[in-house]
């Protein structure tokens, strides 16, 4: 029997309406990464912007934590996964093309899937 890989899923519902929980998603997938244990980030309802093209870097300071686009960049140059709730952006009238490099969309039943390999899920 193969042994499973370790996994943790964040799961971010908040931008510009707090910035603070917008980032803790990413210092923690950070930290995790850098444990070695591979780190998934999906962005849900409020938190669907932050794939958007341009929109962290006019966001307000992140509550002492370093700027949302340093956390995030380093999130992918990390190896951490993306991942953006399709009816969000739908219903936010974004369209695929305008998100960032990296961001990929998800459905409730992959996210189920992912949140079942999981070790464990944290909602911000």
């Amino acid at each position: 029997m193969t042994e499973q890989e370790e996994k943790i899923l964040y799961i971010c519902t908040h931008a510009d309406d707090d910035p603070e929980k917008a980032a803790m998603p990413f210092v923690m997938a950070n930290a995790a990464l850098s444990m070695d244990v591979k780190a998934v980030v999906v962005l849900q309802g409020q938190g669907a912007y932050l794939a958007l093209k341009g929109y962290v870097e006019h966001m307000l300071p992140s509550g002492g934590f370093p700027p949302l686009p340093k956390l995030m960049s380093d999130f992918q140059a990390l190896g951490g996964e993306l991942r953006v709730c399709a009816p969000c952006i739908k219903e936010r009238k974004i369209d695929k093309s305008e998100l960032i490099e990296g961001a990929a969309t998800i459905a409730a039943a992959e996210l189920t899937v992912l949140a079942m390999e999981a070790k464990a899920v944290f909602n911000y």
